[in-house]
């Protein structure tokens, strides 16, 4: 299936956009000089079954070099993947001339590398070697033969990667599965089941730690055998937000977590959309599950298509504030998916898909009752029967209780059941009963063929 990018998109030579870019320009170490070589690209295999072995120890002067220079301030990646590529490495880059410097890297960037570094730094050096000597922390350079081959087409590649758990899993096939923060029940429900099939089908699923959907995601992944990465704003020894420390540290004995800050470094809003880049940079592909109209989702989307990644997007209700990012990313031309069938088959995986229970599927109503149609109409008229909320008979809406509330919410914008319902609230079917007839009498839901039930009043 052709696929093509969001609102301008360009064509490979053969016609069909390249997922995963199968040689380019990489950075490679010679005789202890960096050059640029198209012929000697870093490829992933189709299968994602590369052996790699364990990133290159470094010496202490090695590490102190490399730290210095991710940490110089105002030296920007892309800069200093130009200053590695002319002198080396970091050693290198060090002993040059401001002259020298400057023609190679611009002389912001000569600088910012003769600057003297922070009053801080032994004791961040210091920190490192510590951290480093951990069971399953790992710094990953540039000059890495381990460094993952995807992020080196991207033009500003971190110098530094610090990971704790499997390195290898930044190797695999992946796709990211993003999304809101603030998911509800039916997204969350719905980036674990799609995240699990990924999994399941060999595809690590990478995602953010966030609350919400990344959760969700990393969660699902972690059930099926492709495992999962976690990319952070944060630095590899802290986690955020607190409330993942569970499932980070599950993240980091089966799958990955990564980070391309210094040790320490708080979460700040300004390193998310730079984390972002990241989780495009990784994947073949990114699924936005749900996503206000200014979601962070809608960045890590943007970024993939710049980099010649595929965008996915589920629909929702036209109701559903959650939706309108996904609406837009639609109209925008990513595609529209309703199974986890549909993202593998565009990546070309083919898995038998199991039919999917009802409680998980948004987008197909579960099945009426024996003998009943799942949308009546009048004989002749072709007309759906409007529901009893619709009559203009209906008193208006009345304010609600918090209690009534929270049942509202986790109806969400599409029409559930009792059972899905008692799945989202723990209450019993005599509660939620009673509840459900009061919020219908009072105008904010009604009753649709099937035992289904379905808001009438959205915020």
């Amino acid at each position: 299936m052709q696929t093509k990018r969001l609102d301008s998109i360009r064509e490979a030579p053969s016609g069909k956009r390249s997922r995963l870019p199968a040689a380019g320009i990489a950075l490679i170490s010679d005789d202890e000089n960096f050059i640029m070589a198209c012929d000697k690209p870093r490829t992933v295999p189709e299968d994602g079954s590369m052996p790699v072995p364990a990133p290159l120890p470094l010496t202490d002067g090695e590490l102190a070099a490399w730290l210095r220079l991710s940490t110089a301030r105002g030296l920007k990646p892309a800069a200093l993947r130009m200053l590695l590529a002319a002198f080396g490495l970091p050693a290198g880059v060090l002993g040059q001339t401001f002259a020298a410097l400057a023609v190679a890297g611009g002389e912001a960037a000569a600088r910012a590398v003769l600057a003297p570094p922070a009053p801080d730094f032994p004791q961040r050096l210091a920190a490192l070697r510590v951290w480093l000597a951990l069971p399953g922390n790992a710094v990953v350079t540039l000059a890495d033969p381990t460094y993952p081959p995807r992020l080196l087409t991207m033009p500003d590649p971190p110098p530094l990667l610090y990971i704790r758990g499997r390195p290898d899993r930044l190797h695999a096939r992946a796709i990211a599965v993003v999304g809101s923060r603030n998911a509800t029940p039916q997204g969350l429900e719905d980036a674990r089941r799609f995240a699990r099939a990924f999994s399941d089908a060999g595809i690590a699923v990478v995602s953010g730690l966030a609350l919400g959907v990344d959760g969700a995601a990393h969660l699902g992944a972690l059930e099926g055998p492709g495992g999962t990465v976690a990319v952070i704003g944060t630095g590899a020894d802290l986690v955020y937000p607190a409330a993942h420390h569970a499932l980070a540290a599950r993240i980091a004995g089966h799958g990955a977590i990564v980070s391309e800050w210094p040790l320490g470094t708080p979460a700040r809003a300004a390193h998310f959309p730079q984390r972002n880049r990241l989780i495009a940079g990784l994947v073949e592909g990114v699924l936005v599950v749900e996503a206000a109209a200014r979601s962070g989702s809608l960045i890590t989307a943007r970024l993939a298509n710049e980099m010649g990644r595929d965008v996915f997007a589920l629909p929702g209700s036209i109701h559903a504030p959650l939706a309108r990012g996904c609406h837009r990313l639609l109209r925008q031309g990513a595609l529209l998916v309703e199974t986890p069938g549909d993202v593998l088959e565009e990546l070309g995986i083919v898995v038998a898909e199991k039919p999917a229970p009802a409680v998980c599927n948004r987008r197909h109503s579960p099945p009426s009752a024996p003998g009943s149609a799942a949308a009546p109409t009048p004989a002749g008229t072709g007309e759906p029967i409007r529901p009893a909320a619709t009559s203009p008979a209906r008193i208006a809406p009345v304010a609600l209780g918090p209690g009534a509330k929270r049942l509202l919410d986790a109806i969400g914008h599409a029409p559930v059941t009792l059972e899905i319902l008692a799945q989202r609230t723990d209450m019993t079917e005599a509660a939620l009963q009673g509840m459900l007839l009061q919020l219908e009498l009072a105008g904010h839901l009604a009753v649709l063929p099937g035992g289904r039930f379905v808001r009438t009043v959205h915020p």
